[in-house]
């Protein structure tokens, strides 16, 4: 009890000195009083750092000074390909002069200051080059209500030369196609064309009527017509055989006298072409369009003997040697 009584004299007769206050103290008991947000802290931090303005500025002026930099080679370089690649030269430069006008040449009027058509003009210029106008009005006196029709068969049978040219008709066939809504019928003809001296040509042609199968398969041959090779006893030079699909035909020359000996498609080709003696024979198949081309194509392949002796740079007569 006595020490206790002691130090609590002790306390009473000697108190604690204290400082007055100054701003130069530490704040640190304050701040553990009063904690702030750490962003009022990091801003009282910033505010803290020296500024530095002109080096800044000059960081940016330099970055700047190098895109200038980069844009100028390039600019330069595009300038320099430019400048590589051939550019023509002016029309002074190379000198040329264009031609003078020939003597009493008017140079036309600009468009925009000739004087304005008239309908009537603009009609008769559109009537010659479309015909007359659908509206029944017709300047150059043609009848507008009067429209001619031609099937291309008719056309074809008035623009027909008149030629001396043979018509034999092979054969005639009804054909059939199959659509969706059901069968379409036509006629298939077969024809052979020929003037009897030497020409002969073999057509095809399809339509809804025997007729106008006929006239077209007849107009077929005449764009496919051949020159068969004749001796002057009207046979061939030489033997040929020749195939087309299935069909086989064999040829050979006859003597006089003999006529022509075949049938069937091979027969009528020979007599059109003008063959009036030799030998003709159908070896497979019996088909007549095939059996006639077939003969065509074995006519194609015999040469007269005067070809043959000037290919070989021989007379004639040395060749029967």
């Amino acid at each position: 009890m006595s020490t206790t009584a002691t130090a609590m004299a002790m306390a009473t007769k000697s108190p604690i000195p204290t400082a007055p206050f100054s701003p130069q103290l530490p704040l640190l008991p304050l701040l553990r009083l009063r904690p702030k947000p750490l962003l009022s802290l990091s801003t009282s931090r910033l505010l803290l750092l020296p500024k530095l303005p002109m080096a800044a500025s000059s960081w940016n002026e330099s970055a700047d000074d190098d895109e200038d930099s980069e844009e100028s080679t390039t600019a330069a370089a595009s300038d320099e390909d430019v400048d590589e690649k051939p550019r023509p030269e002016p029309v002074s430069a190379s000198g040329f002069s264009f031609a003078s006008p020939p003597d009493g040449y008017v140079e036309p009027a600009p468009f925009d200051e000739l004087p304005p058509e008239s309908p009537e003009d603009v009609a008769a210029a559109y009537e010659a080059l479309y015909g007359p106008a659908f509206s029944g009005e017709s300047t150059m006196g043609n009848n507008v209500f009067e429209v001619k029709v031609v099937d291309p068969v008719d056309m074809d049978r008035e623009q027909r030369p008149t030629d001396d040219f043979t018509e034999r008709v092979v054969q005639v066939n009804r054909v059939t196609k199959v659509v969706k809504g059901g069968r379409q019928l036509s006629y298939r003809a077969i024809v052979v064309v020929g003037d009897m001296k030497g020409h002969v040509g073999v057509g095809v042609g399809k339509a809804k009527e025997v007729t106008e199968a006929i006239t077209k398969a007849a107009m077929n041959g005449r764009r496919n017509l051949v020159t068969v090779p004749l001796t002057k006893y009207s046979t061939f030079p030489h033997r040929a055989d020749a195939d087309y699909g299935a069909a086989r035909v064999m040829l050979r020359p006859a003597c006089p006298g003999s006529g022509v000996i075949a049938g069937g498609a091979v027969r009528v080709v020979l007599e059109m072409a003008g063959v009036e003696n030799a030998l003709g024979k159908q070896l497979r198949s019996k088909n007549p369009l095939n059996n006639a081309r077939a003969t065509v194509k074995a006519t194609q392949m015999m040469r007269q003997f005067k070809d043959v002796a000037e290919e070989r740079g021989l007379p004639m007569e040395e060749l029967w040697k």
